[in-house]
């Protein structure tokens, strides 16, 4: 079965890394100062990439685009934005219900924005 990949390019994957072991409450399965990398659901992989070393060279923004975690039910949504308040994730949105699921959106240490919502 192939593995399908995003990443994200960061400032330093190692910090990145610490943040994201943290949310994820998962470490990551290869980390070296220019990658991290962690497994999702099988067979989504989240990199982090150094934004200094990617090739061809990055002229986007971070937070132009959203990475997004469904979980099953809105308690689990509530956990997740304690455990990222909790980290030092930056609030952009307090949970709240909109069309499609409860849900909340925060910002990793480079801007990225990460959106964890419950469908409705």
């Amino acid at each position: 079965m192939p593995t399908h990949s995003m990443i994200l390019y960061v400032e330093d994957p190692m910090k990145s890394a610490d943040f994201y072991e943290k949310l994820l409450r998962a470490k990551p399965v290869e980390a070296s100062p220019g990658f991290a990398m962690f497994a999702l659901t099988a067979p989504t992989m989240l990199g982090l990439w150094k934004r200094a070393d990617v090739k061809p060279a990055v002229t986007a923004a971070a937070g132009s685009n959203e990475l997004g975690f469904q979980v099953e039910n809105d308690p689990i949504v509530d956990q997740f934005f304690s455990a990222a308040k909790g980290i030092g994730a930056a609030v952009l949105q307090e949970p709240t219900h909109l069309d499609f699921g409860y849900t909340f959106t925060v910002a990793d240490p480079d801007g990225n924005r990460l959106r964890v919502f419950a469908p409705s």
